[in-house]
């Protein structure tokens, strides 16, 4: 492409207030990548035309690219499209055609209102511009470009109607005046979990990949914790796609290789699914037995189509009356070392494993907080314990708020079933 570099400008209150997740822009950008388009900055602004002009008219001086969403409606707070006319020196003119379809559609669905004079401003169109039909919705896009090649593509915010836009009338257009490219975006991802990041990256080294900037691409890593884990991504940019793709493979061995015993699968692989596939091969039954999880275990093994076959279901235990009357925790172990111990966690795996006739029990039993926790049993502890060929008990003290400690419980626990599996 002549210019294969974009920048993406979300637009509305609630986005910078924090009431709507901004979605869009992560699809745009995976988009985009596929397609060879580097997305060399986002940026989000509110609803006044002032910011939404300063925006686009700086992104437009760096790339000369620039794709928006959002402030399309027919609301006073659409400010969208005269904004960016008037940085190409435009002005806006109804499109009757653009006018009467609306009403028809609006005619069609609400046959018995009045079509909202409101809706005309959705068929005002920078003069010059050519109108990107929407599929999916009312708000027509707009494509605007100058004699220097500059253009900016405005597209609806609504996420059913931008995916549809994006795909049938965008990229189209980029391709037709980036007259085509070789190059291409390729990215994979590694997937490591029971390890921090900087211990993975002292694991790893620094320039684990070698020298790998050119003048025509690059090749890098970048480190990506999370509640899961550590995703290890490698991308390469600006290079032909065969290239792209056979360094990416390279350095996903090479990264592979260094940390194996912390790697449990590629890309959107989701750790129950490896545990399920594995307990699958070999013919073994799961049963899980929950306290401060509350079912969170449950729910990821259940989530993945076709556990049926190897999850025979849990139990989840909040209460010390019911690790007893459930599980045969005995009531002087609970007494003698607490809920959240080694003791009980061993007996809670084994119990269920026993009670549901399973091959594997894991139990999880922990202080998830905010409350409950002593300088003895600090909030994030968590005991997780599989009863199998072996039995084990493994203690955590995990860092975060209640949700972000139950779901690395339910991680965690996953994995000590994944090892067990691997090394029994």
């Amino acid at each position: 492409m002549t210019n294969s570099q974009v920048e993406l400008i979300t637009i509305g209150d609630e986005l910078l207030l924090g009431f709507t997740v901004d979605t869009n822009a992560a699809h745009i950008s995976r988009t985009l990548a596929a397609a060879g388009v580097e997305v060399v900055r986002r940026t989000t602004v509110g609803d006044e035309a002032d910011k939404i002009a300063a925006a686009v008219g700086e992104a437009l001086e760096r790339t000369g690219a620039v794709i928006t969403t959002g402030g399309l409606g027919p609301t006073s707070d659409d400010l969208t499209k005269p904004a960016i006319a008037k940085i190409f020196g435009r002005s806006m003119k109804l499109d009757e055609e653009i006018a009467s379809a609306l009403e028809q559609r609006w005619r069609a669905r609400f046959p018995n209102s009045r079509f909202p004079a409101t809706n005309r401003s959705q068929a005002e169109i920078p003069e010059g511009a050519r109108v990107l039909t929407n599929r999916h919705g009312s708000a027509p896009g707009i494509w605007l470009e100058d004699d220097k090649g500059r253009w900016v593509a405005m597209i609806p915010g609504v996420p059913r109607e931008m995916r549809g836009m994006l795909a049938e009338e965008v990229l189209p257009r980029i391709k037709v005046v980036a007259g085509g490219s070789e190059n291409a975006i390729i990215s994979e991802t590694l997937r490591t979990t029971g390890i921090a990041e900087s211990a993975i990256a002292e694991l790893l080294g620094p320039n684990v990949l070698g020298e790998q900037d050119t003048e025509t691409g690059s090749l890098s890593l970048a480190y990506l914790p999370g509640i899961a884990g550590v995703d290890l991504r490698v991308t390469a940019k600006r290079l032909a796609p065969a290239r792209a793709e056979k360094l990416v493979r390279e350095a996903i061995e090479k990264l592979r290789s260094l940390v194996s015993a912390y790697v449990y699968g590629e890309d959107d692989t989701d750790l129950a699914a490896v545990v399920l596939e594995k307990c699958r091969s070999l013919g073994l039954k799961l049963a899980v037995a929950e306290s401060c999880t509350g079912g969170l275990l449950g729910e990821r093994i259940t989530n993945i189509p076709g556990s049926s076959d190897v999850f025979l279901g849990g139990v989840i235990a909040y209460h010390d009356d019911v690790k007893r009357q459930a599980l045969d925790v005995r009531a002087e172990e609970i007494e003698r070392y607490g809920a959240v111990s080694e003791q009980v966690a061993l007996q809670m795996a084994s119990g269920v494993r026993k009670k549901l006739g399973a091959d594997i029990g894991v139990s999880i039993t922990g202080i998830a907080g905010p409350g409950g926790g002593t300088p003895e049993k600090p909030v994030g502890l968590v005991w997780i314990a599989v009863d199998a060929w072996e039995t084990k008990a493994q203690r955590f003290h995990l860092i975060g708020d209640r949700a972000e400690i139950r779901q690395r419980a339910a991680q965690a626990a996953l994995e000590i079933v994944r090892r067990a599996l691997s090394n029994g």
